[in-house]
């Protein structure tokens, strides 16, 4: 999830007036218990907001809007991730009846990239940028709020974009399908653990999107988790054959190594800034989703 506490205002302050005009009440506005249809109207502002924040998609325009939504909505990102997997494993399926698997894929990534408008890729670079020149905790926050991009960030945006488009066109087109669905779900799901795994680690009184400096409760990240089992079962009853094509050994091997790149960042953002920041979570998406397709294209010899 890119700059997810860094993001530029133009987009944070334009979100109290991109909302649904007949949904101006407050998810937490009511004091009596919300019956059945009003939490389903809640649920639904807050994923307007989340796939806002996350994506450069429109969405109906708000006569009101409180920031506390921001920070509730962060349990709808894993759906956003899933509506980003399917539309770009859609520009997949399509770019592969006309090019080769490869150019099929850097179309689709350009797609994904654009679509999200490179908000998880630029916390990545940043990141990179501040972790790989910053001595200090200070120093190393300093460099990942300059909008400038360093060797750091060029070296790790590029690596990241080479090594998940080649794991992605050394897959069958089907497989390549079903993990961008899963992938992109499950890394959304992955980042936002931090939320519940750390505090916050950057100024949260230079905080762009300061309800986003609040941490994720367990209830919302199992709350999240949901979107995940929605994307499980989508692959299985639209790609069944692909399901059992990939084998229990890779998705085994998938999670494993999504779980060690999620731990991994989480060690160093509690190591270097003593908890995670926008551009940290941003990282730890970019790291999981690529470790979700090594998983998926390994090639197991001992199984």
């Amino acid at each position: 999830m890119s700059k997810l506490l860094n993001k530029p205002p133009s987009q944070s302050e334009n979100q109290s007036a991109n909302a649904p005009s007949d949904l101006s009440a407050s998810p937490q506005q009511s004091v009596a218990t919300p019956s059945i249809g009003q939490c389903i109207k809640q649920e639904g502002i807050l994923l307007l907001v989340a796939v806002q924040f996350l994506t450069r998609l429109p969405v109906p325009a708000f006569k009101t809007y409180d920031p506390q939504w921001l920070h509730q909505s962060s349990r709808h990102f894993p759906a956003v991730g899933l509506l980003v997997g399917l539309l770009c494993a859609g520009v997949f399926w399509l770019a592969s009846f006309l090019f080769t698997p490869l150019v099929a894929v850097v179309i689709s990534t350009v797609f994904g990239v654009r679509l999200t408008g490179a908000f998880h890729e630029d916390g990545l670079a940043d990141s990179c940028d501040g972790l790989g020149g910053g001595l200090t905790r200070e120093r190393t926050l300093t460099i990942m709020k300059d909008s400038r991009l360093g060797t750091y960030g060029v070296l790790g945006l590029v690596s990241a974009l080479l090594i998940k488009i080649s794991l992605l066109a050394s897959m069958p087109s089907s497989v390549a399908i079903v993990a961008l669905i899963i992938a992109h779900t499950a890394s959304r799901l992955l980042c936002i653990s931090l939320l519940a795994l750390l505090p916050y680690g950057g100024e949260v009184e230079h905080a762009k999107a300061k309800p986003m400096a609040q941490q994720l409760t367990p209830l919302q990240g199992f709350f999240s988790s949901g979107w995940l089992l929605v994307a499980g079962a989508l692959v299985v009853f639209l790609f069944p054959s692909t399901v059992q094509q990939i084998g229990l050994s890779q998705w085994i091997v998938a999670l494993i190594l999504a779980l060690l790149a999620t731990d991994y960042m989480r060690r160093l953002l509690r190591r270097r800034l003593d908890g995670y920041t926008g551009d940290g979570l941003g990282a730890t998406q970019q790291v999981s989703e690529i470790a979700i397709y090594a998983g998926l294209a390994a090639s197991i010899p001992f199984v």
